[in-house]
This record gives structure tokens, C-alpha cells and sequence, in this order.
């Protein structure tokens, strides 16, 4: 097998809560400017460890979700040594198949790649990711009258099957990429976490 990973997803938007986008209609304000996150929490690709990295994008996504024509900065965290980032950009850009490649498939432009500081506490649809100095989300769950965290599950997007999906907002959300034209300084919108396996 050449890869297997294992971790948390996250995306954060600039649509309303809930973003349409996992459920596959279209963004709330025709186009989409997110930020998605995979942190792995276990894996490797061929015989190089990835645990522990974080990979992320910025996105501005300019219509329905499944037709794609994504414009992307990619992110890889600073942590990471440079056989552990060409691996997981060999992933997620397709070059290994499986589930990323369909994934990649809906990437019309990569605009960067970028080794930088990577923060990603997210659990259970709480906690914060920091892209550098470029993005932010502060993330709170909504609860359901018992306390319990609010979930989705089986979305188009949901990569385990019945995994929950913690939906959430963020509290505050910034996104600052000239290339992307993204310059967004938000509160209480879109975010969504749940966990993801990739097998290829």
C-alpha cells in the first residue's frame, strides 16, 4: 500500500452555517473562500512517517463544490523534514491516487507551496488553526440539548463511513492571501471537522 493516513479534517468558510458544500449545493454566496486542514494523527507514505504533519489549503472555490476549478495556496507544517513534505504533496496532488487524487482532481491552480508554521488543536469540532501569518480559526461546536456536540454524518464529503461530522463556527476567522483575493476578517461563520482515513 503505498500510503495510509489517519487524522482530523477541518474547513472553515466563508458561507453560513452549515457551509452547502458538504452536502454538495452550491456556496452560499456563489463562490467559496475557505480553508481546509489534515492533520495526521498516524500514517506513512511508502516507508516515510507522516505523523504528526499538518497539510492545509487556502481556497477560493468559484462555484458548485463537485465541479471544481479550485484556485489554491497549499501549506505544509514547518515541522515537517523535506521527504515528509515531498510525500505529502506527491498525495495531495494525485500523483499517488486513492481518495486524495479525487480530491486533487477538483484543483484547477495551485498558486504556492509554502513550509510554515502550522498550529491545528481542533478536536471534536473546537480548538484553533493558524496558517502562519496568512490564516485563522477560532472554532466553537453548536450542542444539542443534552451538551453533546452536533454532528452530521454520511456527508458527500464524509471520507469514514458514519464518522461524525462536528459542526461548528468560527468565532473568528481571518484569511489574508492577495493571490486568492482573499482579505477576510469574519465571525460566526462556517466550520466543519471531522476525521478522515486515505488509503492509496
Amino acid at each position: 500500500m503505498p500510503y495510509h493516513l489517519e487524522g482530523r479534517l477541518l474547513e472553515v468558510c466563508d458561507c453560513r452555517v452549515l457551509c452547502p458544500c458538504w452536502i454538495g449545493e452550491d456556496p452560499d454566496n456563489g463562490t467559496c473562500d475557505s480553508m481546509q486542514a489534515w492533520h495526521i494523527d498516524t500514517g506513512s507514505i511508502d516507508q516515510t512517517d507522516v505523523a504528526g504533519r499538518t497539510i492545509a489549503m487556502v481556497c477560493h472555490i468559484p462555484g458548485n463544490v463537485l465541479k471544481g476549478g479550485f484556485r489554491v495556496a497549499l501549506y505544509v507544517d514547518d515541522g515537517a523534514t523535506d521527504a515528509q513534505q515531498q510525500a505529502l504533496l506527491d498525495v495531495y496532488s494525485g500523483k499517488r491516487g486513492g481518495p486524495a487524487a479525487e480530491l486533487a482532481k477538483l484543483v484547477g491552480e495551485v498558486v504556492s507551496v509554502q513550509r510554515v508554521p502550522i498550529t491545528f488543536t481542533v478536536q471534536e469540532g473546537r480548538g484553533t488553526l493558524k496558517i502562519a501569518d496568512v490564516a485563522l480559526a477560532e472554532l466553537e461546536p453548536y450542542r444539542g440539548p443534552s451538551g453533546a456536540v452536533t454532528t452530521l454524518t454520511d456527508t458527500i464529503f464524509s471520507t469514514v463511513p458514519g464518522a461524525p461530522v462536528f459542526v461548528g463556527k468560527a468565532t473568528r476567522y481571518q484569511s489574508k492571501n492577495p493571490a486568492l483575493g482573499h482579505n477576510l476578517d469574519m465571525t460566526d461563520h462556517n466550520a466543519l471537522q471531522s476525521t478522515f482515513v486515505f488509503d492509496g
